[in-house]
């Protein structure tokens, strides 16, 4: 277990984390944009080196995880009940 994480690592957890509560209440376009900001934010860190290639490809698996999760989510996919 790591027990000192790199303020890159720290950057990537608060993405996930932000991700995870705005998924929990239903805030689904927030939850898209903490999607496209955690793709983002790998993609920068990749092409400036500054992370580990491990450390990267285990972000990257998180990041597969939750686009298959998140595939159909969003606002336009929810059918109101009142009809």
């Amino acid at each position: 277990m790591k027990f000192f994480k790199s303020k890159e690592e720290k950057e990537l957890d608060n993405i996930i984390e932000r991700l995870n509560m705005n998924m929990s209440n239903n805030y689904k376009d927030n939850a898209r944009d903490n999607l496209k900001e955690l793709e983002a934010t790998i993609n920068a860190y990749r092409s400036k080196g500054s992370v580990k290639p491990e450390v990267l490809s285990k972000y990257e698996s998180e990041l597969e995880k939750y686009r298959e999760k998140m595939k159909g989510y969003s606002h336009k996919d929810q059918k109101p009940y009142w009809h």
